[in-house]
């Protein structure tokens, strides 16, 4: 029997077995694969060939109360998901978590950690299948316990319950973007963003130390002793200002690394305003690979911040193979046209 023209009415297992001439129950039973089933081949052939016809689908409420499970994985941000740099990781979660035939469902915290936890609580009611946690900025947080059944994974942070956490590999970037300065020859380097109170404290950093550890090893390394530069924040307008008076007072620099792009952005507004060229003059070199990264000129090589690949093995952990705990992501190292040798 064929559908009638222009019927849009989701198909039912009741159509597809009205259409195949079987039972609901052996209808079921074929659909679901179960086990056991005496079925002839001829009959699920038919069955399945019907439900294609019908373009039957299976009821997720059905099979959710029957399995156990909602296919439903939830996100709880504090910022991320109005942050526009950081949209990588909540693409990150949804493109993996479409891989595993799952929902995502989000809630935003309004940068309040002290919403987390009746963010969880609601969540929880939803009965997802896992929770992810992301953070805009990496640090460690008190959140409270989850139940051990419902698996669960910080993205960019750390808990005081030890909840296991993904981070980016910020030593080894740093060891990075030092190392692509010594080995073009620089050894009159500047770093400028220093933030010793906030690397010393995991409730407002848990990276920015091991950034600047990374840079320190690097120019160990290659007994090179750069000036480090304190600043009050990561913003453009420090990178223009404390640009202009670290080149007053030592104009043999000759490359600087910014905390960040932000201020690197204002590293290039400094720069551009003294006549100086990237980088026949001086090199400048970051962190994040934020968007504006690649729309300065000359292009800004940056050390990127993983979002996307840390989101998405936080989803592995919670639904895949991948073994629980804690893992450093690599930031890779996105060359553009702002390093060359020294003047």
């Amino acid at each position: 029997m064929a559908r009638a023209a222009g019927n849009r009415r989701r198909a039912t297992l009741a159509d597809v077995a009205e259409l195949s001439g079987m039972s609901k129950t052996a209808v079921s039973l074929i659909l679901n694969d179960r086990p056991g089933s005496r079925l002839s081949k001829d009959a699920a052939d038919r069955v399945r060939a019907a439900a294609a016809e019908l373009g039957y689908k299976p009821n997720p409420a059905a099979q959710s109360l029957r399995l156990g499970k909602t296919r439903t994985i939830g996100f709880i941000s504090n910022e991320v998901t109005i942050t526009r740099y950081a949209s990588a990781m909540t693409r990150g979660i949804l493109a993996a978590a479409k891989s595993y035939d799952h929902t995502v469902l989000m809630s935003e915290t309004g940068g309040s950690i002290d919403q987390l936890p009746l963010a969880i609580d609601q969540m929880l009611d939803r009965r997802v299948d896992g929770l992810i946690i992301g953070l805009m900025g990496a640090r460690l947080i008190t959140a409270p316990a989850i139940p051990d059944d419902v698996p669960a994974v910080i993205v960019n942070g750390r808990t005081t319950s030890g909840l296991p956490s993904i981070l980016p590999a910020e030593h080894e970037a740093g060891t990075a973007v030092a190392a692509t300065l010594t080995s073009a020859g620089h050894r009159h380097i500047a770093v400028l963003g220093a933030l010793p109170t906030i690397a010393a404290d995991p409730r407002l950093s848990l990276t920015i130390g091991r950034r600047f550890e990374g840079l320190e090893a690097a120019f160990a390394a290659a007994d090179a002793e750069p000036r480090i530069v304190e600043v009050p924040d990561w913003s453009p307008e420090t990178g223009f200002a404390f640009t202009n008076s670290l080149l007053d007072s030592h104009p043999e620099v000759t490359a600087i690394i910014a905390g960040n792009d932000n201020v690197a952005f204002g590293i290039y507004q400094a720069l551009a305003q003294r006549g100086m060229r990237i980088p026949d003059d001086i090199s400048v070199i970051s962190f994040d690979d934020e968007e504006l990264a690649r729309y300065l000129r000359p292009g800004l090589t940056t050390a990127r911040l993983p979002y996307d690949e840390m989101a998405a093995t936080a989803v592995d952990m919670i639904l895949g193979d991948r073994e629980m705990g804690d893992l450093f992501v690599p930031m890779p190292l996105t060359i553009r046209s702002s390093v060359g040798p020294p003047r």
